[in-house]
C-alpha cells in the first residue's frame, strides 16, 4: 500500500520524477474509480513489521514504567511514583529516536508519542501530588484541578518538543489535548462540580473547547485542500479529536445521556444526526458522524421501544443506521459533490475539493 507522503519522498529522494508520481496517482484513482481525495487517507500501518515492534514496544515500556514505580518515591508506599512517568517518556523517546526518525514506523510512532506525552503528564501530576501533599488534597477537588491543570500545560510542553523533532502527525492533537485539559481543569478549580449547574457549565465550556478545535483542525485542512501533505493526517486527529468535545456535550445537555429519551427528544437527536452528516460530507471527514453514533443508536432504540417495536427495537436500530451508513459510504462522493456545490465560494475554498486534477504537493 503506497501513500502519498511515501510518493513525496520517492521523489524527493530522486527515486521518482514528479510526472511519474503524478501518473502513479493518477493511475490508483482510475483504477479505483473513486477519487482518492474521498477515502480520507491516514497513515497507520506499513506492514506486520509495525505490529510487531509495537508489542515489542509496549513490553518495554510497560516493564520500565513498573520498574520505576518499584524504585522511585511513592506517595506513602502506594501508587505510581513519578520516575514511573519520567522513565517511560525517556524510553519512548530513546525508541524514536530509531523507529519514528530513521525508521519512519507508523504505528510504533503513534504509540511511543503517547507513551511520552502520557509519561510526562504523569510524572508531573504526581510531582504536584508529592509537594503539595497527599493529606492536603484529600476533599480538595480545587487543589487536584490545579494540579492536573500544571500537568497538563507540562505534558503539551513535551509534546511541542516531541513536534519539533520527529513531526508525527498525532503530535499537534496529543498536546492539544492536554492544552484541553488544562482549561477545563482550571474552570473545575473555581467552580462546583458537583452540582447540576456546575457540570452544565462544564459541558459548555467543553463544547466551546470543541468547536475550537475543530476551527484549528479546519484550519490545516484548508493548508491542504488536496490532501497529498502531512497536514491533512495532522487535521484527521483533530478531528478525531474534535468530534467527541463537540457531540457529548450537545447531547448531553440535551439530556439524552440520562437513560431515557421522550419522542421529541428522539427526533431532535435524529435531526442533530443528520445535520453532523451534512457536515462530515461538506468537510469530508467521518470522525463527527463516529462520535455521535452511540447516541443516535439509543435515541432510535427509545423510539422504536415507545412506537411498540420492544422485542426488536434494537434490531431494527441496526438496521436503519447500518444500512444508511453504508449507502452514505457507497455513495459518498456524490452526496459531497452535492452539498458542496450549492455552498458560497467563500466557504468552498476551505473545503477539499471534489475533484481535482492530481498534483504533487511537498510534504508538510
Amino acid at each position: 500500500m503506497f501513500t502519498h507522503q511515501d510518493l513525496d519522498e520517492a521523489v524527493a529522494a530522486g527515486a521518482l520524477s514528479p510526472e511519474a508520481a503524478d501518473g502513479f496517482r493518477a493511475h490508483l484513482e482510475s483504477r479505483a474509480a473513486l477519487p482518492a481525495v474521498d477515502e480520507e487517507h491516514f497513515r497507520l500501518l506499513t506492514g506486520f513489521n509495525d505490529i510487531f515492534v509495537s508489542i515489542a514496544a509496549v513490553i518495554l515500556l510497560f516493564s520500565v514504567g513498573f520498574i520505576g514505580q518499584s524504585l522511585g518515591l511513592r506517595i506513602e508506599d502506594q501508587g505510581p511514583s513519578p520516575l514511573s512517568g519520567l522513565l517511560v517518556a525517556a524510553c519512548a523517546w530513546g525508541l524514536a529516536l530509531f523507529f519514528t526518525a530513521k525508521r519512519r514506523m507508523a504505528l510504533p510512532s503513534i504509540l511511543l508519542l503517547l507513551a511520552f506525552v502520557g509519561g510526562i503528564f504523569e510524572a508531573a501530576g504526581f510531582t504536584g501530588v508529592l509537594l503539595a501533599g497527599e493529606q492536603n488534597l484529600q476533599d480538595n477537588s480545587a487543589g487536584v484541578a490545579v494540579i492536573v491543570a500544571i500537568a497538563g500545560a507540562i505534558a503539551a510542553s513535551g509534546a511541542w518538543l516531541h513536534w519539533r523533532r520527529f513531526r508525527v502527525p498525532i503530535t499537534v492533537a496529543a498536546g492539544a489535548a492536554a492544552i484541553s485539559a488544562m482549561a477545563v481543569s482550571l474552570l473545575a478549580s473555581g467552580i462546583d462540580t458537583h452540582s447540576i449547574q456546575g457540570g452544565d457549565i462544564l459541558l459548555a465550556f467543553t463544547l466551546l473547547i470543541g468547536v475550537g478545535m475543530f476551527l484549528f483542525a479546519m484550519r490545516w485542512d484548508s493548508s491542504d485542500p488536496t490532501r497529498v501533505t502531512r497536514r491533512s493526517d495532522v487535521a484527521f486527529w483533530l478531528h478525531l479529536l474534535a468530534a467527541p468535545m463537540i457531540v457529548h456535550p450537545i447531547f448531553a445537555l440535551m439530556g439524552v445521556t440520562s437513560g431515557t429519551v421522550s419522542v421529541g427528544e428522539g427526533l431532535v437527536v435524529v435531526l442533530l444526526y443528520l445535520a453532523l452528516g451534512v457536515t462530515a460530507l461538506a468537510i469530508d471527514r467521518r470522525a463527527l458522524l463516529v462520535s455521535a453514533l452511540a447516541y443516535v443508536l439509543f435515541a432510535l432504540s427509545s423510539l422504536f421501544r415507545q412506537f411498540g417495536a420492544v422485542e426488536l427495537n434494537i434490531a431494527l436500530t441496526a438496521l436503519v443506521i447500518g444500512s444508511a451508513l453504508l449507502l452514505l459510504s457507497a455513495f459518498w462522493h456524490q452526496a459531497r459533490r452535492m452539498i458542496v456545490e450549492r455552498l458560497p465560494d467563500t466557504l468552498r475554498r476551505y473545503l477539499p475539493a471534489t475533484d481535482r486534477a492530481v498534483s504533487l504537493a511537498p510534504a508538510a
